[in-house]
């Protein structure tokens, strides 16, 4: 159930994509050193028009290096980074974590994953029908949103591409993801 960093990503400015970076740094109860989306309370635009003073749940953003591999073999051309995330993982089931669930990345940096992210149309700005092909139903007709999850610095710490990501579940009955 383990799995690696394989890229990791931060932007200062509310930029869509992030670059690459050798390095990013981990706050705790912060999230990325540098990036835009740093602080306690909540930084993404929409999110602070309704109320800049809500927890920050959208510290560290996380999507799987398979979703990527998919949309590549859709038709979509999209790196790691290019849909806004901090760090890209291999290996692990991201969207099949349970809320709480516990990421240790390298040496000593620990996230607790807060929910989905909810895709936006800047998706469609980015590609047209990238936003469709992020989203999804299961068996049952619901909504299976695919472009990572939302987390929170629980220990800081350096993340680097080639950083184990060993996965720590939380006690007691698992309360399924939803968005943040």
């Amino acid at each position: 159930m383990d799995g690696t960093v394989e890229a990791v990503h931060c932007s200062a400015g509310h930029t869509f994509s992030k670059p690459a970076a050798g390095c990013i740094r981990l706050l705790e109860g912060l999230g990325v050193e540098g990036d835009a989306h740093l602080g306690k309370t909540v930084k993404h635009r929409s999110r602070v028009a309704r109320d800049p003073g809500q927890a920050n749940l959208r510290q560290v953003h996380l999507i799987h290096a398979e979703l990527l591999d998919e949309l590549r073999g859709r038709g979509f051309v999209v790196a790691a980074g290019d849909m806004g995330e901090n760090i890209t993982t291999r290996g692990i089931d991201l969207l099949g974590l349970p809320t709480g669930a516990r990421l240790h990345l390298g040496a000593d940096a620990v996230v607790e994953v807060t929910g989905l992210r909810n895709p936006c149309a800047q998706l469609d700005a980015f590609q047209p029908g990238l936003m469709a092909a992020v989203l999804d139903r299961d068996e049952r007709g619901n909504l299976v949103r695919k472009a990572g999850v939302m987390a929170i610095v629980a220990t800081g710490g350096e993340v680097r591409p080639g950083d184990a990501v060993r996965i720590e579940l939380p006690p007691g009955p698992r309360r399924a993801l939803e968005p943040v």
